[in-house]
């Protein structure tokens, strides 16, 4: 009996061995194609997934561009990708075809882990009506919105002198800046989004922050990536809930935050903020089956706000402390062009900026060399789209090394170190390079970069205006080299902020 069962099992064997060979073999077609562009050969089934490391990535990339160009190809399981490195791809890809572009690869695990197919927010959206719908609602609300009576550059003004009390709370000791300047950022998207702030000491804020950190965490690395692009995975029971245990609880807590607003919501009243102002549509859109605004994006939109706007501007700060005490010799002229700007007693404005060129060419110069989101988020091909020569099917993903932009030895006198006279001319004027992508370009460019630009300008100012900062006594001198991931952070490290 054993033997009729190996002589059945045999053949059926053979025939799915062949059958999913097959399968790979007609993903890959597309590689036998003329001018598909070359890239290296991957295992059956698995492509070039575990020949990535996804916590090093940019350094992989590095590599592969170094041997087959600024348009390389990869096979992630069955799901075809591109690559494009250096400032002529991007452009063209993101620009040039920006309409060809701005689609999104599906994501599987949303909707498995239950946000649901009509809750993609804006980041993660496909790119269509609804993402349009939601991106415009994003960005205007995001220019125009008052906060009551407080404008956004208020708000980011009040919470950055909360900071600076918070760091003279050190009187000088050594502590490290992570942890505040964490809470700083996500007070200003909690002013934003639920016209509140909390203090430092508030446990719900620190566990909103421990939440994001984790989301972060959990969209690193090979896991999610395979999930993703190899969806019958999900099917292994509880898995996914497992993987991403921290974004399923950030969304429960954000589902509470919208919970108690909605109560206090009252629609005859001016929006106090950003979720007001999505309640009013979502109430205009009742009875509109062909409207997004929605209880589910709701939560989205304000979910991609958190994730999006939090670490990224927090952990650029992180960076922007670290180099100023790695260069002393920039941190006071940074203090010096505060000092005859600014003064020692009104907090800064934004319109100081345009009369503080040095000011700004640091502000950049963090941004470039800290490099803190090598590959953006991922693009897809709606259409057959040609880049650099090489023919790009439809349907193809698409990973944009920013690396290659804000790393290219072609463009930057010192690619690889701190160096604010990239964004200087010789009369000492703030001159904006074109390879300067930190946000990405086209139809998708980070729809917080205004924000996030205004945050980097009134918190870094006032906390230069307040403090010098350095290496503590006895302390070995930190590195200026990240720690890879999804996001590039500063390895952890200690300064002494002395009042001025």
């Amino acid at each position: 009996m054993g033997l009729l069962s190996a002589e059945t099992l045999t053949p059926l064997a053979v025939a799915v061995a062949i059958f999913l060979l097959l399968v790979d073999l007609m993903h890959r077609r597309q590689r036998w194609a003329a001018r598909y562009p070359p890239g290296p050969m991957g295992m059956p089934g698995l492509g070039n997934l575990l020949q990535l490391d996804f916590n090093a990535i940019s350094y992989c990339f590095q590599q592969l561009r170094g041997r087959y160009g600024d348009v390389f190809s990869l096979q992630l399981a069955w799901t075809p990708v591109v690559v494009l490195n250096g400032p002529a791809a991007m452009h063209e890809a993101l620009v040039t075809h920006g309409e060809d572009t701005s689609d999104r690869p599906p994501t599987p695990v949303l909707e498995h882990i239950g946000f649901g197919p009509h809750a993609e927010g804006v980041i993660m959206a496909r790119y269509g009506p609804a993402w349009r719908e939601q991106r415009r609602f994003s960005v205007s609300t995001l220019r125009n919105f008052g906060l009551g009576k407080k404008s956004l550059e208020q708000c980011v003004t009040e919470e950055g002198a909360c900071l600076c009390a918070a760091f003279s709370d050190h009187a000088g000791r050594p502590f490290s800046p992570k942890i505040l300047l964490n809470k700083a950022v996500c007070n200003v998207i909690t002013s934003l989004t639920q016209a509140r702030r909390f203090e430092y000491n508030d446990l719900h804020l620190t566990r909103l922050m421990d939440l994001v950190q984790t989301m972060i965490k959990e969209s690193s690395g090979i896991l999610p990536q395979a999930l993703n692009v190899i969806p019958m995975l999900l099917r292994i029971p509880g898995l996914a809930n497992k993987v991403f245990s921290g974004q399923k609880a950030f969304m429960t807590e954000l589902d509470k935050l919208v919970a108690e607003h909605r109560r206090t919501w009252d629609p005859t009243q001016p929006p106090r903020d950003l979720t007001d102002a999505y309640l009013d549509e979502v109430e205009k859109a009742k009875g509109n089956p062909n409207s997004s605004f929605n209880n589910n994006n709701l939560r989205m939109v304000v979910g991609d706000l958190f994730a999006a706007g939090m670490l990224t501007t927090a952990i650029t700060l992180d960076w922007a402390l670290l180099l100023m005490v790695l260069h002393p010799e920039v941190q006071r002229r940074v203090q010096q062009e505060i000092d005859e700007v600014i003064g020692q007693v009104r907090p800064p404005e934004m319109a100081d900026q345009a009369r503080m060129p040095f000011t700004c060419a640091v502000v950049h110069e963090v941004q470039r060399f800290a490099d803190i989101i090598p590959l953006g988020v991922p693009h897809q091909t709606s259409r057959d789209i040609e880049i650099q020569g090489f023919l790009i099917p439809k349907g193809t993903m698409l990973f944009t090394n920013l690396s290659s932009m804000l790393k290219d030895e072609a463009t930057w006198e010192k690619p690889f170190r701190f160096y604010p006279e990239h964004f200087l001319d010789a009369q000492g004027n703030f001159v904006k390079q074109e390879a300067f992508m930190p946000f990405s370009a086209g139809r998708r460019v980070c729809l917080g970069e205004p924000l996030a630009r205004m945050e980097l300008f009134l918190f870094f100012t006032c906390l230069l205006q307040r403090f010098t900062f350095s290496v503590p006594v006895g302390q070995p001198r930190p590195s200026d080299h990240g720690i890879p991931a999804a996001l590039v952070t500063p390895a952890p490290y200690q300064l002494c902020a002395v009042s001025r």
